[in-house]
Formats: C-alpha cells, structure tokens, sequence
C-alpha cells in the first residue's frame, strides 16, 4: 500500500495529538502525587516570630453554582491575619490570595508551606504584614485547573470575584487592586498566571512558583486502555478509585473540554473510539498561558510586578522559562529565578524567603 506524504503527515500528528491528550494528565499527576505524598522541609523557625491567627471560614461562590460535575458552592477558605490584626483595630491589609496545586485542598497546602510558620518567619524577617487568604479548589477529579466551566464551575471567577469581594467584605482590606496579591504553586501556578492574564483589574502583582500547564506539549506515549477506562465511568465520583493520571485527564477534560450534552461526565475527552480528536486538543491548547500571552499583553503590563520561580530538576523548568521569555519579548517586566530543588522540596522556603518579600515590596500597603 502507498501511504502519500500529506497521509503520513496526518497520521504522525493524530499520534502526537493522542501523546500529548495522555500525557499531559500523567504529568499533571505525577506533579499532584509528589504533592500529596511527600513531606516538604520547612525553613529554620525564626527567633522572634510573633504568631498569627489562622480563621478557617466557608465562602458560597454564586459562579461555582450548578456545576455539572457536582462540586460544592461553599468553599472552604483559610484566612491568615497578621500578628497585629486583633490589637490595631483600625489598621487595614493588602491581601495576598495563594492558590495550591493539583490534587489537595487547602488543608494540605498549608501544610506543604508549613503555615503558620513560613507566615510568621517571613513577617519576623522584615516582609510587611499583609493577609494571606487561602482557598480550597479541589474538585470531583482532584482539581479546578482554576478555569471557568459549565461542567467543573466557574473557579477563575470564584476566586477573582466572589472569594475577593467577600474577604473585602469581611475583613480590614484596602479593597484596591494595587494591594492584591495573586500567587500560586503548581496547579495554582498556572491559575495564577491564567487569572493574572485575564483579571488586572482586581490583582497588582503576581507570582508564580513551578506553574504547570503553560502548553501540551506531548511528553510521553499513548496508553491505548486509557480511553476504554475513562468511558466506563457513570459518573464524577466513579473517578475516585482510578490512578492520578486518568484522574488528572478527567479534570482537564472537565476544566478545558466541557460539553453539557455529554453526560456522565459532561466533557470530551481528546480521543474517541482509539482515535485522536484534533478539535478537543486545540479547546485544551487555547487554555495554555504559552498560547494565550500574545493576546492578554496589555493586560499583563498593568501589573505592578510579575515574579516566576521554579526548581532547576523540576519537569516544568522548560515551560517557565518560556514564560519568562515571553514576557521579556513584548518588554513585559519580570523576575525569574530557578533556584536547586524539583517541583516541591523548596517550596516551603520560597514562600517565606521569596513570595511574602515580593509582595510586600510590590504591593501597596497604604491608601
């Protein structure tokens, strides 16, 4: 038989297209289980740290409400207040909004940065006391990707419109963009750079710590009996006993690809009946920041400050040096360091000697 040219070009990239679709939920889940199983070290505790208060609080989000996917309205949320808080009684706060990664809640995310330490240490260090909100966006499949989606809810507005307007209600805010903070590892990494892009009108600075998903790249092999598993669920929860990667698949699907008409789980998945699904793929590939830069430039440069930071034996470094790159090609100002670690060993750190001192000399601290 004689395959042409243009049918072998076709069928290399209905390969690479099925690569990418499998791989990116296996690398996601690999990221989400280091996450989730090992314990990150934390700084030296820091003479002289004057405590925090940590209130644990549930926020209804109207944009989340009547997800396909089943996820809860009501948010769980944990609200840091500085050590002066309760005795400076007219003082007010700049806020900074810390989003966690993919595969835990927000409870396990204080305790990868070791909060209320890394918190405390950072203000007895010299970072400006601020408040640190934060929110729990663990879904059905393990994650939100922070996205806006009939099927998963709308988690981009979550915590860029009701999570703000509520802590700006409840708290002593200065309920100004120019003191917002939004940053945010891993997952929430990438939620920070997706919100950052398209919200500068309620963030000032941004920081992204090891962001993943900024693109699709392929980066393993198709599993030809991933499909068959992911159709034979009936529904959300049926995801629960399934490995990471099928399960990060069905959160990108359900944050990336939903579809209303395609119950149970109401989205498509990027291959169908073994066969690739080029138009799925290019829904996912409009939702990575790499793609999305050119067209949120403007955008961008109303921020204050703009910080990226990752492991050099992090998988991701590639794509976050790509972020910076972009960033510098439109003369977009930002800091980028790799610093020796890989997606979670230093993450602890990074927040009390990196993130806190960022935006406390980024953020504005009176009105």
């Amino acid at each position: 038989m004689i395959i042409s040219s243009t049918g072998r070009r076709r069928r290399a990239r209905g390969r690479m297209l099925f690569a990418t679709a499998l791989a990116l939920g296996a690398v996601t889940a690999s990221i989400g289980t280091a996450q989730a199983q090992v314990t990150t070290p934390a700084p030296a505790v820091v003479p002289g740290a004057k405590p925090v208060t940590i209130e644990r609080i549930t926020v209804h989000s109207k944009a989340v409400e009547g997800n396909l996917e089943g996820n809860s309205a009501d948010r769980a949320v944990l609200v840091v207040l500085p050590p002066s808080y309760r005795a400076d009684t007219k003082r007010r706060y700049p806020v900074v909004y810390a989003l966690h990664g993919y595969s835990i809640g927000a409870e396990q995310w204080v305790g990868e940065i070791h909060v209320p330490q890394t918190i405390e240490g950072a203000f007895a260090k010299g970072a400006r006391e601020m408040i640190v909100v934060l929110p729990d966006s663990k879904t059905a499949h393990n994650g939100s990707f922070y996205s806006s989606s009939v099927t998963v809810g709308d988690f981009e507005n979550f915590i860029a419109r009701d999570l703000v307007d509520y802590i700006d209600g409840h708290y002593r805010t200065l309920p100004d963009r120019r003191s917002r903070g939004l940053g945010g590892h891993s997952m929430g990494g990438y939620g920070t750079t997706r919100i950052g892009m398209k919200h500068p009108d309620v963030f000032g600075a941004l920081y992204m710590m090891s962001p993943c998903c900024l693109s699709t790249r392929a980066l393993g092999t198709p599993d030809a009996e991933a499909e068959k598993k992911l159709r034979a669920l009936r529904s959300p929860a049926d995801s629960a006993s399934l490995p990471w990667g099928l399960r990060a698949q069905l959160a990108t699907g359900a944050a990336w690809s939903p579809n209303p008409k395609a119950p149970p789980l109401f989205m498509d998945l990027p291959v169908k009946d073994g066969q690739p699904q080029p138009d799925v793929m290019a829904r996912w590939s409009a939702n990575a920041p790499l793609a999305m830069l050119d067209q949120y430039v403007g955008n961008l440069r109303r921020y204050a400050a703009i910080g990226i930071d990752v492991g050099d034996r992090d998988g991701l470094k590639d794509d976050a040096a790509k972020l910076h790159e972009g960033l510098d090609r439109y003369g977009i100002a930002n800091s980028f360091e790799v610093y020796p670690g890989d997606h979670t060993s230093g993450v602890a750190t990074r927040i009390q000697d990196k993130m806190m001192p960022f935006f406390s000399q980024n953020l504005v601290f009176a009105r």
